[in-house]
């Protein structure tokens, strides 16, 4: 027999008002939320080449992320890299674990 009681006139418009006001706060978000991506690149640099050899060495550790960031790659692309210049003992690993692995240049 009972039901929901009919709201008034005032509690309407009130509703309406702050459902008007999140509407807009919204869109404003939105358009703050819009950033720039850079895109990474995925070709390996040549592991033969002296400059990259030498800018490695300059390095006291070295780790995916600092590789990815300075040669702009990829994070997996970087850490291929990392395994082959471990393979040709230009590096050699530190410490690391699953994730993330340190590397030093290897003292010829």
């Amino acid at each position: 027999m009972g039901g929901a009681k009919k709201k008034s006139i005032s509690k309407v418009e009130k509703a309406q008002e702050i459902q008007e006001r999140k509407e807009g706060q919204s869109k404003r978000s939105k358009d703050k939320t819009a950033v720039e991506t850079k895109q990474r690149g995925i070709e390996i640099p040549n592991v033969n080449d002296i400059k990259f050899i030498s800018e490695l060495s300059k390095m006291n550790i070295i780790t995916p992320y600092e590789i990815s960031s300075q040669f702009n790659l990829k994070i997996s692309t970087a850490k291929n890299l990392l395994k082959e210049l471990e393979r040709k003992n230009i590096i050699k690993n530190v410490e690391g674990n699953a994730r993330v692995r340190i590397y030093q240049p290897a003292s010829s």
